[in-house]
């Protein structure tokens, strides 16, 4: 049995084949997810899972040098905005705006879905290197 936190095996197998620069996405339940992008979908109910618990453990697993988050996000969800600059300090984050988020979630290897229903809850992980 895996020893890690994340136990959840779609994520963990997308994970392991990433390269830097590839991209994984995690979203609220209300994003729209393009149909040729893998879908693993996590989301139970409202709120659960919650985005920065799905967020949290992907991070245990993820190297991440880069995040991507819609500039809606910052003035509509603030306490959200604030809980992903707490996680991402030393982390470059681009905004952009949110239609331009979407279209760029084409490009993502995995979309997660979560339970949150909390508007503009949705990040564009990018892979870093652990060397």
């Amino acid at each position: 049995m895996k020893k890690s936190v994340l136990i959840n095996s779609e994520i963990s197998s997308v994970i392991s084949k990433m390269g830097h620069t590839d991209m994984l996405t995690i979203c609220d339940s209300g994003l729209p997810i393009p149909k040729n992008v893998d879908r693993i979908d996590l989301a139970l109910k409202h709120g659960i899972p919650t985005f920065l618990d799905t967020l949290d453990t992907v991070l245990e697993e993820l190297q991440v040098e880069e995040v991507v988050i819609a500039t809606e996000l910052e003035t509509v969800s603030n306490d959200m905005y604030k809980e992903i600059q707490n996680r991402f300090k030393n982390i470059k984050i681009t905004m952009i705006p949110h239609e331009d988020f979407k279209v760029m979630t084409k490009e993502s290897m995995a979309i997660v879905r979560t339970g949150e229903f909390t508007p503009y809850a949705n990040i564009i992980l990018k892979s870093g290197v652990v060397f």
